[in-house]
């Protein structure tokens, strides 16, 4: 038995540098795509519905949650309208009538991701 500490490998600056690239470019690709199928509030202030049909507008960066549980497509997180907790799925702004944009830009979340 050895009495000197196991060594343990470190990665190189390299992959360490090409895997933070990769999740950046990843991440902000999602947000593009995202953004062209007409979800305009990704990366920031976003109209999401829970599963009782409350809306409200949410901070929605993919890849970033503190407040939320990420699902895939949905979180799990607190609907401030029904007062419960609940997954929410981002909805289209042009699915949205002048009046449900208007409901839910009067309810916010918390203001963080």
């Amino acid at each position: 038995m050895s009495n000197f500490p196991a060594r343990r490998r470190k990665s190189s600056p390299k992959v360490t540098a090409f895997l933070i690239g990769a999740t950046v470019i990843f991440l902000v690709g999602c947000t593009v795509v995202a953004r062209r199928k007409g979800y305009s509030g990704m990366g920031g202030n976003t109209t999401v519905r829970c599963r009782e049909g409350h809306l409200f507008t949410t901070i929605w960066v993919p890849g970033a949650s503190i407040k939320s549980v990420r699902l895939g497509w949905a979180r799990l997180q607190y609907c401030p309208v029904g007062r419960h907790w609940t997954l929410v799925t981002p909805v289209k702004d042009s699915d949205l009538s002048d009046e449900e944009k208007r409901v839910a830009a009067e309810n916010r979340d918390i203001r963080i991701p």
